[in-house]
């Protein structure tokens, strides 16, 4: 036969409260810690957006205070990062009806358009032109995964409208502008030169990309077009005699 224990309902009770007390300081110690934790918190400041952060506008041993109009440090967003670029009105029914079709890539150079810095595309167009240069603005956004693209850097933004394959180009320098629009002296079979109206679309990198009026494989004056005249004849020169022509040509010529 077994032995068992008894205890008094006084006992029972006596050890109900001990625990409920005991459960009641565990709860204020864990109301204390988080308290405690809340007041730690305050000493760190989290940004709300993620970037890079500038120079820090105070020191160690500076007092601050929640309504500095400075605060301690500037947070820009660099991933990603928006571009504001301007382009005149003229281009604006065009870039409208190309994205129509779909988003237009937007790519960005440098300033003397030597390195590319990232591709992005069009996500804004200002709501009215600038009355007194005659342009839009324009904002593109870029993913900057390289932060090739720093704020308040000055860059040149390209708008890709369209690609033309085997389009045909001429040196920039051989387009001239007449009473009647553009044009280009063309080099005849018998050598003899005429003038040729021609339309340009698009003059960049040095090169004009042409519309109409020329066709493939015609020869054009690229230098000196203001000493000939409709049915001169030409001599083609390549290589170091063109060279040698052109540094001819500059000695001849008067310094004003």
């Amino acid at each position: 036969m077994g032995n068992q224990g008894w205890a008094t309902p006084q006992l029972v009770e006596t050890q109900t409260a001990q625990v409920a007390q005991l459960n009641a300081a565990i709860k204020a110690d864990e109301a204390a810690i988080e308290w405690a934790q809340t007041q730690l918190s305050y000493t760190q400041l989290t940004s709300p957006i993620d970037g890079v952060t500038g120079i820090r506008q105070v020191d160690i041993g500076n007092i601050i205070h929640p309504t500095d109009p400075n605060g301690l440090v500037v947070v820009t967003q660099v991933e990603p990062i928006s571009v504001i670029f301007t382009l005149p009105e003229t281009s604006l029914p065009q870039i409208q009806q190309h994205l129509a079709d779909g988003s237009l890539k937007v790519v960005a150079y440098s300033q003397d358009n030597t390195m590319k810095l990232d591709e992005g595309s069009l996500d804004f167009i200002d709501n009215e032109i600038v009355q007194t240069t005659g342009s839009v603005r324009f904002r593109a956004n870029f993913p900057n995964k390289e932060h090739r693209l720093w704020p308040g850097e000055l860059i040149n933004a390209w708008l890709l409208l369209d690609t033309r394959h085997d389009g045909l180009t001429v040196s920039a320098s051989a387009v001239q502008q007449g009473p009647q629009g553009p044009y280009v002296y063309v080099i005849n079979a018998d050598g003899t030169v005429a003038v040729r109206p021609v339309k340009v679309a698009q003059v960049s990198g040095g090169q004009a990309l042409i519309d109409s009026g020329l066709a493939l494989g015609e020869q054009v004056v690229v230098d000196g077009q203001y000493k000939l005249q409709p049915g001169i004849h030409v001599t083609i020169l390549h290589g170091k005699a063109a060279e040698e022509a052109a540094a001819q040509e500059a000695q001849q010529t008067p310094i004003p």
